[in-house]
This record gives C-alpha cells, structure tokens and sequence, in this order.
C-alpha cells in the first residue's frame, strides 16, 4: 500500500519548489523529480509521503500540453497518493493558447473520476488572495510591495507572453474549458465547519465539474483542505488545480489532524556562501530591479546576446564566451549574474526568437552555467524566471531536487541530484520573476533575509 499522500505535476521548475517548500514546512518529505518517478526510483528515496514532477507546460501551447500531461498524470496516478495536484503560478499565468489550465482540466476529467476538481489560487503567505473570485496578488513575493488586481498588476498584467488581462478567476477559465466551474466564496469559507460542509454538499449536488475557492487569511486554508480531503482516496484520487495554496491547505489539516508523520519545520537557515552562481532569464520588473541591485553592490555581470541564439551556430559561440566570462569572473572571487535580459526589452527578444524564447533562452542559460560549474568550485546556484529555469535545469542535468532550508518564501534552497554534471549536490535556489525584494540575490548569497 502507497505512502503517499499527494504526488503534483509543477507547470514550472520555480513553482514546483514553492510547492516542496511547503509540503517541507509541514513535516512532510518530499522529493521533486523531472520526470514521473517509477516505484523502482522512489525506493532510492525511502519514506516519502509526497512526490513533484517539475514541468514545463506553462509555456506550451494546448496539444503539446496534453501529449505531454496524460501519460504523465497517468504514472501519477498509478503511484497511490489520495491527492494529485496539477499546481500552476499562483497569478494563474495562462490563456487559451499557451499553459492553458482549462485543457488541464479537460484531459484529467478522463483520467481521474473523483466528484470534482477543486482549484485554490489564493496563497495567502505568498501575497495571493481570492475574493469573490477575483484573484489579488502583491508586486514582489517576500517585499512590502502593494496589492493590486491581477489585471492591474504593474508586472502580471504586462507579461510578455500570457498577460493576465483579466482578475475574474471564473471568467478568464470558461475561455479555457467549456466545463462548468461553481464558487465556494469567501462568506462560505468563513462559515463554522459543520456548515461550510453542507455549503459545498449543496454546491456539489449541483454536479459542477470544478470548485473555486476564494481565501483571504492563512488560517482559511486550512479549513479548505479539510473540506477537500474528505473526497480523496488512494483508488479514487482527488485531482486538483491550484497555486501551493494546495499544499498549504491540505499539510495544515494533515498536521492538524495528525496525518502526516512529520513535525511542523520550524525556521532553520541556509549559511552564508562565499560567492554564487545566478542564470536570470526572468523579464519581471522585480527581477530586473533585484540585477540592478546586485550589480551595485559587488556582482559581476555576463549579459547574453539573445539575438546570437537565434542560430545553432552563433548559439554556440555565444555560449561558450559567456562561460569563459563567467568562469573569468567567478575565478577572481566574484559573484556573478548571467542574464538574457534586464532593460524591458523582452517583447523584441521574443519576437527575434519566434515565441520560442523560454526553450532557447532557458536552454542557452543552462549550459553557460553547466560550462562555468565545470570549471569553478562554486556551490550554491539561483535560477530567476519562471518559463526559462525549467529547460535551464534540465541543460544543467538536474534530475531530482530535496529542500534543504527557507529563504524567501516560495523559493526555498534546495539539493540537487545530477548525476554526471557538475551541478550534482549543488544547493539550488529557483526564483520565480515575482519573488523577492530588491536585495534578493544578496540574501541568497548571505543564505538568509
């Protein structure tokens, strides 16, 4: 009989982590994996209750998503968790033609047959808040940035690829699926326990096929989970769609409840490092003022030619003198930040690279670093950019990754296992564009806010 409770497939390598993270925070072991694990792999990583699988279909478009999706929820499911989460970015990143969430839900709804597919966005410790369903996020993950309504967020609102134009959860998903989506508001959640359950049996009786819920406070997640783990089973898993907020939801009532057998992790730090490593391909405001930062405050710099990826053959000249410089850099003690792009210029880069830009970029990003880590003695890596760091790990080699210790939260630093490259055990930050105050890389270096 399977151990786990929940295993999750990670639209993203930065979102995938926030995930871990918070299955950590509650006393539950987890590994994160870039494929499906097999039974025989997760014996080499004994007593887990949780698996992920970092993906990469946030920046697909729908028939490549599903190629890629029913295979793997397939193995998910065969793994024998109550829960398997499909987590998406918590600003709900996604339109009808790339990392659309509603094809998620259309090729689940055939692999999964629980009563309902519940979706919780909100993440309320990340600045993610649901309300009436209409979704809020904070400008900066771990910042005193303000709040604002996801089609006005002066970063979210203008992403260069899936700009979310719309803060009506409901609205912006039935441009995704035909499939009837309810709400359970946030007057329901707020109801004593005993009537939030008859709330949602009076929505469910109504047979939609997928429940948003709204949640404002930290404590109104744990009432969530509560609700939803009552449809979960090891022969009939629960099939979610959600931010981490699934995590935090369902460890809390776990921990309550006694389910899980971990402690609750208490606060623990990282250590300082001498120097390290930083691959940004991230084209957020947020990030862009965290390099500018780094920059100032001792930091060297390898900027990439994006427009020299273009070909295979300029790619590869490109790559190889941005590892020299890095390597040149790192030699001398410096810490060094290798970037596509920190002028706002993006829109022309993803044009130059024919919408490709999150492979090419990514990809190119990956082996400059694999290149440096080849010839340095540096230790702690950081991945920036949603979209880019999933095929940067992958150049990289990293198969697997445990979390070793919070820094900002949503991205914790992490083991890697890599075997043949030289980013095996390397300690690992993967940074969403979002997260962060403008001293960021500095906390990562000092391995503490």
């Amino acid at each position: 009989m399977s151990k786990l409770l929940l295993t999750f497939y990670g639209d993203d390598f930065t979102g995938s982590t926030d995930a871990l993270e918070q299955l950590a925070n509650y006393g539950i072991r987890a590994m994160l994996f870039i494929e499906p694990p097999t039974p025989a792999k997760l014996k080499q990583f004994p007593n887990l209750q949780a698996v992920g699988v970092a993906g990469m279909t946030r920046a697909m478009t729908p028939i490549a998503m599903e190629k890629e999706l029913r295979p793997a929820f397939k193995k998910l499911k065969a793994l024998g968790a109550r829960h398997v989460h499909y987590k998406v970015c918590s600003t709900f990143d996604s339109s009808p033609t790339v990392g659309s969430i509603g094809r998620v839900i259309d090729v689940a709804a055939e692999i999964f047959f629980a009563p309902f597919v519940p979706l919780l966005v909100a993440a309320p410790a990340l600045g993610r808040f649901t309300v009436f369903g209409n979704h809020f996020a904070r400008f900066g993950i771990g910042s005193e940035g303000a709040i604002h309504r996801l089609d006005r967020h002066p970063s979210i609102s203008r992403h260069p690829i899936t700009p979310m134009a719309e803060a009506d959860l409901l609205l912006h998903l039935s441009k995704q699926t035909k499939k009837k989506i309810a709400l359970f508001d946030i007057l329901k959640v707020a109801l004593p326990e005993n009537e939030s359950r008859v709330a949602l049996k009076k929505i469910l009786a109504g047979k939609p096929p997928v429940v948003l819920f709204d949640a404002l406070l930290p404590e109104q997640l744990m009432r969530i989970g509560g609700l939803i783990d009552v449809y979960a089973s090891a022969k009939k898993p629960l099939f979610s769609v959600g931010s981490s907020g699934i995590e935090m939801a369902l460890g809390a009532h776990w921990a309550e409840a006694g389910t899980s057998r971990g402690v609750v992790r208490s606060a623990q730090r990282a250590g300082s490092a001498k120097q390290i490593l930083v691959g940004s391909g991230s084209c957020s405001p947020v990030t862009t003022g965290q390099i500018a930062w780094a920059l100032k405050n001792g930091f060297s710099e390898v900027p990439l030619n994006a427009s020299a990826l273009v070909t295979a053959k300029n790619a590869g000249r490109e790559i190889q003198r941005a590892a020299a410089a890095t390597v040149s850099f790192l030699a001398a003690g410096r810490s060094v930040m290798v970037h596509t792009t920190r002028s706002g210029s993006d829109k022309r880069i993803a044009a130059k690279l024919k919408n490709n830009s999150a492979k090419i970029l990514g990809t190119a990003l990956g082996k400059v670093l694999r290149g440096a880590l080849e010839q340095s003695k540096v230790r702690r890596l950081c991945l920036a950019g949603g979209d880019t760091s999933s095929f940067a790990a992958r150049a990289l080699g990293i198969e697997a990754l445990e979390m070793i210790a919070p820094l900002t939260p949503g991205a914790p630093l992490c083991r890697a296992f890599a075997p043949n490259s030289p980013a095996d055990k390397l300690e690992v930050v993967f940074k969403g564009g979002q997260v962060g105050a403008e001293k960021y890389f500095g906390h990562v270096k000092r391995g503490k806010i």
